[in-house]
């Protein structure tokens, strides 16, 4: 039976501890195209505040760009925040946050002596690489904007063929925006990512793959959603995301661990939190009574 939404209002805290970690825009935030179900993030407020129950938002966003989003929707406040494509993990202390020094040092070895200036001068005569402004940059994060109409494919091999030859282990992470229809591409050491992440702060915490829950929408969320870690794929995902989704984790033979939220769930839509509240029922019942 689905449950309506009066029945959410009766949560309990899962017999192990739960990690919900969730991507912010067009995930939790709701600044997509397709309308948000009433009520949807105050659910999600307060499933989340349930003992055993630790959140962390997982976003290309900069930490300043997210605290902006926690206050413009009213957003419950994370334990953790993992930003910039997965290059930076910062843990909450009191009033403040804390750089986790631990992923720095895993990720430094990847790019050397290379910074992300010297990466974009050696890309600087590539057609169609358009800098992201410089708030958008980071350390370990190096982020363009690219033509919709471009295909990725070549111009992907040609970055990643001058980078290899001078020894640079890089990510390179291709996505949509789909309000703006900019294709956008983070260059990221190997090691970064937002499922390397996940997956290293899982271990800090002590906790298995089986002890978490990831929500996304976009490409820059692939990884995770067709990795070993349950995951949810919210119903405004675009439908070309959620075919490659459903085809890459099949193929990496995941597919019981991706969960595609069709709405219909507590009479929502299935978009954003609602999404989110679906996915983690499909997983995670005993949090539904």
């Amino acid at each position: 039976m689905i449950p309506t939404p009066s029945a959410l209002s009766g949560t309990r805290a899962p017999s192990a501890p739960l990690l919900i970690c969730t991507d912010l825009d067009r995930t939790l935030i709701p600044n997509g195209t397709p309308p948000e179900s009433p009520g949807v993030r105050e659910r999600f407020a307060a499933m989340v505040s349930q003992p055993g129950l630790r959140l962390a938002y997982v976003t290309g966003r900069h930490l300043e760009l997210v605290q902006e989003a926690m206050a413009a929707y009213d957003l419950p406040p994370p334990d953790v925040i993992i930003t910039d494509v997965g290059t930076r993990i910062l843990l909450r202390r009191e009033e403040d946050w804390q750089v986790l020094d631990a992923w720095t040092a895993r990720l430094a070895p990847d790019w050397g002596e290379w910074g992300p200036a010297d990466i974009a001068t050696l890309l600087g005569d590539l057609a169609g690489l358009n800098p992201q402004e410089a708030e958008k940059q980071g350390p370990f994060k190096l982020s363009y904007y690219l033509p919709p109409s471009l295909a990725p494919g070549p111009l992907l091999a040609s970055i990643r063929g001058r980078l290899q030859t001078r020894g640079l282990r890089v990510n390179l992470v291709h996505s949509l925006d789909e309000p703006r229809q900019l294709g956008l591409l983070d260059i990221l050491p190997v090691s970064a990512s937002k499922r390397h992440a996940i997956e290293f702060l899982l271990a800090e915490l002590g906790l298995a793959g089986e002890n978490c829950v990831f929500a996304g929408d976009s490409g820059n969320d692939l990884e995770v959603l067709v990795s070993p870690i349950p995951a949810v794929l919210v119903a405004n995902a675009a439908p070309e995301v959620r075919a490659q989704a459903l085809a890459m984790s099949a193929r990496a033979g995941q597919g019981d661990r991706l969960y595609c939220a069709r709405g219909g769930f507590g009479g929502w839509n299935g978009c954003y939190a609602a999404g989110i509240l679906e996915g983690i029922a499909h997983y995670h019942p005993e949090l539904v009574v």
